[in-house]
């Protein structure tokens, strides 16, 4: 329950009050800028990691939720609720919605689940 609320707040707060957290990503984002790295490709870059990082969680709990609960259906669960999230940014004039978002949040979800399927399978071979 503490992750759903810190990923709807962190996803349908009005931007500048999530900018307060997801700011970090700008900063990042110039400090490789000072590197050489063009500020939109590190922001870009960085942003969508930051999403893939924020599903992860959503793939490592899910299974541990609902027990026996195909892979497919915990990345669908993540799909879907990305997909909400993204429609509910639709309405917010301070938001952006956008399908690298989905598509993001939807990998990390399956890098979640794949990290719990490789743990699982490495305990019960080793």
């Amino acid at each position: 329950m503490p992750y759903s609320i810190g990923v709807l707040l962190l996803t349908w707060l009005p931007a500048a009050d999530a900018g307060k957290v997801t700011g970090v990503v700008a900063v990042l984002a110039q400090v490789l800028a000072a590197w050489g790295v063009p500020f939109p490709v590190a922001y870009t870059a960085l942003e969508f990691t930051a999403n893939i990082a924020l599903f992860v969680p959503l793939g490592v709990l899910l299974p541990f939720a609902w027990r026996g609960l195909p892979t497919w259906s915990v990345v669908a669960v993540g799909c879907a609720a990305s997909v909400m999230i993204e429609l509910v940014q639709l309405t917010m004039p301070s938001r952006y919605s956008t399908i690298s978002d989905v598509v993001a949040n939807t990998l990390g979800t399956a890098v979640g689940i794949g990290i719990v399927r490789a743990v699982s399978k490495a305990r019960r071979t080793g």
